[in-house]
């Protein structure tokens, strides 16, 4: 018997320069989910995630506020850390760009990457700090950043530069043959037209007065730091133990399928710098991108930048982690963007998990108590039915998934309502009512099954409700909200 095949789950790794917003939360709980499909489908699963602290505007912010840099990213990252917690992430690893582990990676990776295709030269351009990156004219949407919307400041000084523009045709051809398959097409195209406008030099290191001493040292040049996009990019392998020891060499090879689950305005750093960077330094490529979209406030996308963040935890608080899981997941499509509103959530809690899937539990369960049904053995494997959930998962359509699931807690709720159990019960025909709740029961567990990736809480809870002999009214799901 083979081993399973070991998959790879990664996050994009954000700034905390302030705190997070719904939009990170959006990310980890669609990794998540992939993450947990794979381990429920037997695959040696390692999920990693973390935070990038090595960026200028970490320094701008942390001096806005009287803090030391090191002061506010601790403290930011802290509350990064505890939303993994608060949604329920499966997250084996949680790495800081600041730790001693990443910094050697960082410095490995540096000097792995081919001599020739490093050189050093005086460079002027137009720099965003909120993307960390400069922009070419062409760029820019009336003079300002496509997406801080604010003019890009003209900076001048010598940096290490990496030879992107060698790698050109190797990286079109990698896309194109879906060699590193990026999702969806429309994400696949916008890279290849990228790729093929014409790709340019990159610089790889900043000043280290203009980073204000802030971030990791170039290898023999104290006078730089290394540009924190391509110092974040590394911690997909530095938290696997590159740098350190061998172990990476397990998770990071070319049998693991390796996913990074990323928005889509960092495409071109994964999709272009990080796969032209792990050729130089002759090491395994990413397998997938899984690029989602935006989520926005009355069509504007949230953002810290922009000032119209929307903190997550209230929204946990009010609805419980399962119920925020389950907008994100079913109302938000994964690859376009979507909006988010107290209202929408609202709505979505009521009508799917309030009125549909907690209803339907409530309903059956208090049947079975009242008939004394005496439930089913445990022990009996019961799979899922929902073939397609599975196949959906992998093409990242969560939403699709999701509704699946959702159609047949409607199918399910509908028969219950028509086969009027009620009556059945009042009648005192106790055999025929227990031979439709094995049925429906049956039905309700394999849900609970199929629910494990997007709502893991609830899933378990409904299993230990229809595990209990006999099996008891069970406990509202999901409580009424004012």
């Amino acid at each position: 018997m083979t081993s399973p095949k070991k998959v790879y789950v990664t996050t994009s790794i954000p700034y905390v320069n302030s705190k997070p917003h719904v939009g990170h939360a959006l990310e980890l709980i669609q990794a998540d989910v992939i993450a947990r499909h794979y381990r429920l489908t037997g695959h040696d699963v390692w999920f990693q995630t973390g935070t990038d602290e090595n960026a200028f505007k970490n320094v701008l912010a942390a001096q806005a506020l009287g803090l030391s840099t090191e002061e506010l990213v601790t403290r930011n990252a802290t509350t990064f850390r505890s939303l993994v917690e608060r949604l329920n992430i499966s997250a084996d690893d949680f790495i800081r760009t600041t730790e001693e582990r990443h910094k050697r990676g960082v410095i490995e990776f540096w000097n792995r990457i081919r001599s020739e295709d490093l050189y050093t030269t005086r460079y002027a351009g137009l720099y965003c700090v909120g993307c960390e990156d400069f922009y070419l004219e062409r760029d820019l949407v009336k003079g300002c950043c496509p997406d801080h919307r604010v003019a890009p400041k003209r900076v001048e000084e010598e940096n290490v530069f990496f030879r992107l523009s060698t790698y050109r045709a190797r990286l079109e051809e990698l896309i194109s043959k879906d060699e590193v398959r990026i999702v969806p097409i429309e994400r696949k195209n916008e890279v290849l037209n990228f790729i093929r406008s014409g790709l340019q030099d990159i610089s790889i290191s900043r000043s280290s007065e203009r980073s204000g001493g802030w971030g990791i040292p170039v290898p023999g040049r104290p006078s730089q730091v290394i540009y924190v996009w391509i110092d974040a990019l590394i911690n997909y392998i530095s938290g696997l133990g590159f740098g350190t020891n061998e172990d990476w060499r397990k998770t990071w090879n070319s049998e693991t399928e390796k996913i990074h689950v990323i928005g889509k305005n960092v495409w071109k750093f994964h999709a272009v710098y990080w796969p032209a960077l792990l050729l130089s330094a002759r090491l395994p490529l990413p397998n997938e991108l899984f690029v989602h979209g935006f989520l926005t406030e009355n069509g504007r996308k949230i953002s810290k930048s922009l000032g119209n963040a929307i903190e997550p935890f209230e929204y946990v608080d009010r609805f419980g982690t399962d119920g925020f899981r389950h907008f994100l997941l079913k109302a938000v499509s994964p690859f376009d963007d979507g909006d988010f509103s107290m209202e929408r959530l609202s709505e979505v809690y009521e009508s799917d998990l309030a009125n549909g899937l907690g209803n339907l539990l409530s309903r059956v369960t208090s049947l079975c108590a009242k008939s004394v049904f005496p439930g089913f053995d445990p022990s009996v494997q019961r799979p899922s039915t929902l073939s397609e959930v599975r196949g959906l998962l992998q093409e990242y359509r969560i939403d699709e998934a999701a509704q699946r699931i959702w159609n047949e807690i409607a199918r399910l709720n509908k028969e219950v309502a028509h086969g009027k159990p009620w009556e059945i019960l009042k009648s005192g025909k106790i055999t025929e009512l227990n031979e439709v709740l094995a049925r429906w029961i049956d039905g309700i567990h394999r849900v609970a099954i199929d629910l494990r990736p997007f709502l893991p809480e609830t899933s378990q809870k409904m299993i230990d409700a229809l595990n209990t002999r006999p099996i008891e009214a069970a406990k509202p799901l999901f409580p009424r909200i004012e």
